[in-house]
C-alpha cells in the first residue's frame, strides 16, 4: 500500500497537498466542493495584527500564463481571525498551518504568541516575502539580516511549540543564502516560492493595469523559477523540509517540484479556475508516483538530485 504521508519537522501530514496562502481564504469557500480533511493541511491567508484594507483597485490582472495580484495583505486582523476563521477550521477537524505577516519584527513575535498553542495548528508559516505591500522594506526575506531577525523573534516567542516555516522570495540573488540564514535563525522548514514581482501595461490606455503599478506574478509562468529555487535550496539544505509552490495545476507539475526537493506542495492560483484543483493534483501525483515504482512519497523527495549523481 502506497504511503502518501509526509513530515514537516515534528508534524506528520496524511498527504503532501496543501492550499497556498492567500488563494483560498481560510478554507470555507473550498469546503463546499470537497471535505477539507482530504488535504494534508490548510494554509491560511497571511494574517496581520490589525485589520488591513489592502491596496487600491484595480489590483488584479491576467497575464497569458498566470496573473498579477496586488491585494496587499488585506485581512481582518488577528482577533477576528482567531474568533472566526480558526474556530471554524478547528470545528471542521482539519490540520492548520497559520500564515503570519508583519510590518516589524515585533509584529511577528506578537502574532506568534497568539497562535503558538492553538489546537489543530501544526505549523506556523512566517511570510517574510510578500511583494504586494507599499513599503518594500517589509519584504524581510530580501536581506539576510532582516530575514534572520524576523525568524529569531518568532523562535523566541514560539519556543518548541510549533514548527516554523519561513516563506521566501525568489526576488534575490542567492536564495540558498537566505535559506541558510533563516534555518540558522530557527526555521524548521521553508516555503518556496512566493510570487515574483511583475508589472503589466495596458497598451490601449498606455498606463499600468494595476493601481499600484507592480504586483506578484503567480501561475504557470513561475513554475520553472520555483523548480530552480527548490532544487538549489534542497541541494544546500537537504535535511530541511520544503513546501513547494508556484504554478502547480496538475500532478505532473507537483511531481516536478517534489523531484527537485519539495516535501509538500501548495496549490494556489489554479484554485481560481478550478476549486477542486487541489484534489486533482493530489490524485494525479499519487498515480504518477505509483506508476514510477515508488512505495512511499518520501522516497521521491529530491529524487532528481540522486538520479543526477548516478
Amino acid at each position: 500500500m502506497f504511503d502518501f504521508s509526509t513530515k514537516l519537522s515534528s508534524s506528520t501530514l496524511s498527504n503532501p497537498i496543501l492550499t497556498a496562502s492567500g488563494c483560498a481564504g481560510s478554507g470555507k469557500e473550498l469546503s463546499q466542493f470537497f471535505p477539507l480533511t482530504e488535504l494534508g493541511a490548510i494554509v491560511t491567508k497571511s494574517i496581520m495584527l490589525k485589520p488591513r484594507s489592502g491596496r487600491a483597485t484595480p489590483r488584479m490582472a491576467e497575464t497569458p500564463s498566470g496573473m498579477l495580484n496586488s491585494i496587499g495583505l488585506q485581512g481582518p486582523g488577528i482577533d477576528l481571525f482567531l474568533e472566526n476563521d480558526i474556530a471554524w477550521l478547528q470545528e471542521a477537524g482539519v490540520k492548520i498551518i497559520v500564515s503570519i505577516a508583519g510590518e516589524t519584527v515585533d509584529d511577528y513575535a506578537a502574532l506568534a504568541r497568539r497562535v503558538r498553542s492553538l489546537p489543530n495548528v501544526v505549523g506556523l508559516e512566517v511570510n517574510i516575502s510578500c511583494p504586494n505591500v507599499e513599503n518594500r522594506g517589509m519584504v524581510f526575506s530580501c536581506q539576510p539580516d532582516t530575514a534572520r531577525a524576523a525568524i529569531e523573534n518568532v523562535r523566541r516567542n514560539v519556543g518548541n511549540d510549533l514548527p516554523i516555516i519561513a516563506k521566501l522570495s525568489p526576488d534575490v540573488t542567492d536564495i540558498s543564502l537566505i535559506a541558510r540564514e533563516v534555518v540558522s535563525a530557527g526555521a524548521d522548514g521553508l516555503a518556496l516560492i512566493n510570487t515574483v514581482l511583475g508589472m503589466v501595461i495596458d497598451v490601449n490606455t498606455m498606463r499600468p493595469k494595476l493601481a499600484q503599478k507592480t504586483g506578484g506574478l503567480s501561475g504557470p509562468a513561475i513554475r520553472p523559477i520555483a523548480v530552480r529555487a527548490i532544487y538549489q535550496v534542497h541541494a544546500a539544505l537537504p535535511k530541511i523540509p520544503i513546501i513547494g509552490m508556484g504554478g502547480v495545476a496538475s500532478g505532473k507539475d507537483a511531481l516536478e517540484l517534489v523531484l527537485a526537493g519539495a516535501s509538500a506542495i501548495s496549490v494556489g492560483t489554479a484554485t481560481f479556475g478550478n476549486p477542486t484543483a487541489v484534489i486533482k493534483v493530489k490524485e494525479e501525483l499519487k498515480s504518477l508516483l505509483v506508476e514510477r515504482g515508488f512505495e512511499k512519497f518520501s522516497d521521491a523527495v529530491g529524487f532528481a538530485h540522486r538520479a543526477e549523481s548516478n
